[in-house]
């Protein structure tokens, strides 16, 4: 039974973890491209004609670019941006969004490599309690008789250090993968209010 749990923690976590890295190499390759992209209009360009590369920066920018139009426009005849904050607002908001959606399942591996050592070590103390009550029964105190069981119940912990060793670098990993994300998107932010500072201010 204990074998099966920690059989089902490792099959989710080897499965997001495989998921995960999938999703921030592709994340990293579009937000390069988004960035190229952008830098290379040396201005404010519609996010349309920026292309559609599905990194977060291109929501950010989007969000960001909406509040800027909508400022531009009620001032007509004479286009100028009221508050950039409302324009940085914007654009946090929708980054926090993406963040949020980057942690999605991270509970899951930190979990899993926190409670899967205990649940085989579980596995081992009640694998031993048995041996010994076996020997009980038999009532011969021989090694012999014991160290099967006992090996036995030793395989539960291997199993739970097996399952919890790669949850907990995968989380370690993608927590910085997540963190450089969220850098990223608030440099960008800064990037964005800048050019609206020296292009409508």
């Amino acid at each position: 039974m204990v074998l099966a749990i920690l059989f089902c923690f490792s099959l989710f976590s080897w499965a997001l973890i495989l998921q995960k890295l999938s999703l921030f190499g592709r994340l990293k390759r579009r937000t390069a491209s988004f960035l190229r992209a952008f830098r290379a209009t040396r201005g404010l360009p519609e996010p349309r004609a920026v292309g559609s590369t599905g990194s977060p920066l291109e929501t950010v920018y989007a969000a960001g670019y909406r509040e800027l139009t909508s400022q531009l426009m009620a001032s007509n005849p004479h286009p100028r941006v009221k508050s950039l904050n409302a324009v940085t607002a914007d654009m946090q908001a929708v980054a926090a969004e993406e963040v949020r959606k980057l942690e999605r399942f991270m509970p899951w591996l930190a979990t899993t490599g926190s409670v899967t050592p205990f649940i085989g070590l579980f596995g081992t103390v009640w694998g031993v309690m048995d041996a010994f009550s076996g020997l009980g029964t038999a009532g011969a105190a021989s090694l012999r008789v014991v160290a099967p069981g006992i090996a036995e119940a030793l395989i539960t912990t291997a199993a739970g250090l097996f399952t919890a060793i790669p949850a907990v670098i995968a989380y370690n990993h993608f927590v910085h993968d997540i963190r450089e994300m969220g850098a990223r998107m608030d440099n960008f932010t800064m990037e964005v209010a800048a050019l609206i500072e020296k292009n409508y201010l």
